[in-house]
């Protein structure tokens, strides 16, 4: 999990990431949509397939890179789960500050 929400705490990356679902890109395709180096893309990528968000493959000279789903949908279900806790315990306080109005 910390790989995952550590590639997702940069910009650039959620931009790949967000790219790579819609459509395959080569890393030179997306080098070409940012303002810096392929290598600096070259190593946002890397980060991303550290955390399972994207994968690569080598066809020909180039590596095309696709969004996973699975690494997305990973970190929606521990998002979802942290929603969870959140509103049990803002449900758990309306009935404590229910449970004071009925004292008073």
């Amino acid at each position: 999990m910390d790989r995952l929400f550590q590639a997702l705490a940069d910009a650039t990356r959620r931009d790949i990431v967000a790219r790579v679902l819609v459509a395959e890109y080569s890393v030179s395709g997306l080098a070409e949509q940012y303002d810096m180096s392929f290598a600096a893309v070259q190593k946002h990528v890397a980060v991303l397939e550290r955390a399972s968000l994207v994968s690569k493959e080598k066809r020909g000279r180039e590596q095309i890179v696709r969004g996973e789903l699975d690494g997305v949908q990973e970190a929606r279900r521990l998002l979802d789960e942290y929603e969870r806790i959140w509103r049990q315990r803002v449900s758990r306080i309306e009935d404590i500050l229910a449970e004071d109005e009925d004292r008073t």
